[in-house]
């Protein structure tokens, strides 16, 4: 049977929208996916895709096995172990003096991906429009597309000290047909992290066009340079149409355990709720004591030399290191300022097509990256870009960064 033999459904809506469809009509692989196969194919370093090398905190994963063993491993309740929603809760109030309540106003998620798919599952459909930052993570336009929604963008603009909004271009973008506002801060892949105008201007428009506002904070708490990221739901106004996501992925290196949750407003919450009961109904049973267990150790650690703050400095080292490495190897590097990634322009190597440059990068020198134009929609944008992720070993990106010298050499 041939994918022209299918109902349509929505695959092919999806398709289209991350554009994965090849020459034939068929799905094709994601450029993730592509760029990882290269990787393993050429034993290039894989750079490309963000996912650390070493694992989160020895207890952590102690406190899942001994779950495993004591017979944690039946369907837990659906929204979530009341020790993790308690646990997000203090999260929230401690660091941010957002007041959640436990029962109502948090849900455990299969990651934050599901929160978020869950969510405009739940609150967007057919004539509504959700807004994304663009840039912007791919995930977001596959299901934007399931939803039946129109997937609009505001653009995020390279500047000499990182990506910054457009406010005009945001003030235009956002009208009455805007159901959802989708924020990413900080933000992959530029690893820009907004700042107050920023947020304020989201949160203004917002409330002009009476639309929800729903925010993708994974990292949260990988944030470099002496800046401090904002939530959203703490900015006058905000909270009351607000849903904010995180996860224990980024923040404790444990990506592959997706655990993830939602804080806001109850209404809010009940309708995403009623959604993801019926996409995984629930997730993780050993996993979720392992994850109330982080979030508390992270509560009694002193903060300047706890886990989270110990990850942070590191990352930033890392950064660094990449950065330079890639200044030296003649890329244009536009700064980060969070989360696992990098930005690099290859227009100055006189790149034109950043996707063709990364098909041939493994070959040429040895490294993966990703392209940029991957996370558009709009022609053109950020052609020659390219994403790198640092969140690797000092030893993986010192060769990684000996190869790019040794090929621009």
């Amino acid at each position: 049977m041939s994918t022209d033999d299918l109902p349509t459904g929505r695959w092919r809506d999806v398709a289209h929208a991350t554009g994965l469809i090849g020459d034939d009509g068929s799905p094709r692989a994601t450029i993730f996916t592509e760029m990882s196969a290269l990787a393993a194919r050429t034993g290039a370093i894989n750079l490309g895709q963000g996912f650390p090398d070493v694992d989160g905190p020895e207890s952590v994963k102690r406190v899942a096995a001994e779950a495993i063993a004591a017979g944690a491993n039946q369907y837990p309740p659906g929204p979530g172990i009341p020790e993790l929603c308690a646990a997000v809760s203090a999260h929230q109030q401690r660091h941010y003096g957002l007041a959640v309540d436990p029962d109502r106003e948090v849900l455990i998620t299969t990651g934050a991906t599901e929160a978020l798919a869950a969510s405009i599952l739940a609150l967007a459909g057919p004539g509504d429009e959700v807004l994304t930052l663009e840039p912007f993570y791919d995930s977001y336009a596959a299901v934007i597309a399931m939803s039946g929604a129109r997937h609009t963008t505001v653009p995020l603009r390279p500047t000499p000290g990182g990506f910054r909004l457009d406010l005009d271009q945001l003030h235009a973008a956002v009208t009455d047909r805007t159901r959802i506002i989708l924020v990413n801060t900080p933000h992959n892949p530029t690893g820009a992290v907004l700042g107050a105008e920023e947020l304020a201007a989201i949160v203004a428009a917002a409330r002009r066009h009476d639309a929800l506002i729903l925010t993708d904070e994974v990292y949260e708490h990988l944030v470099y340079d002496g800046l401090r990221h904002v939530p959203v739901a703490t900015l006058p106004g905000a909270a009351e149409r607000t849903l904010t996501v995180s996860s224990a992925g980024k923040t404790f290196s444990f990506t592959g355990w997706k655990i993830g949750w939602l804080t806001g407003p109850a209404a809010l919450v009940d309708a995403v709720r009623t959604v993801k009961q019926f996409l995984t109904f629930t997730t993780g049973a050993p996993f979720q004591p392992a994850i109330a267990h982080a979030l508390a150790l992270e509560t009694l650690t002193d903060p300047d030399s706890g886990w989270i703050a110990g990850l942070a400095s590191s990352l930033a080292a890392r950064r660094d290191l990449l950065t330079a490495g890639l200044t030296a190897a003649g890329f244009d590097v536009i700064p980060a300022r969070g989360t696992y990634f990098v930005v690099a322009d290859a227009a100055p190597l006189g790149v034109r097509d950043a996707a063709a440059f990364c098909r041939e990068l493994p070959e040429r020198a040895g490294v993966v990256g990703v392209p940029v134009s991957a996370f558009t929609r709009t022609p053109g944008a950020l052609r020659s870009a390219v994403r790198f992720t640092y969140v690797k070993q000092e030893a993986v990106l010192h060769e990684a960064v000996s190869r790019l010298g040794g090929w621009r050499a």
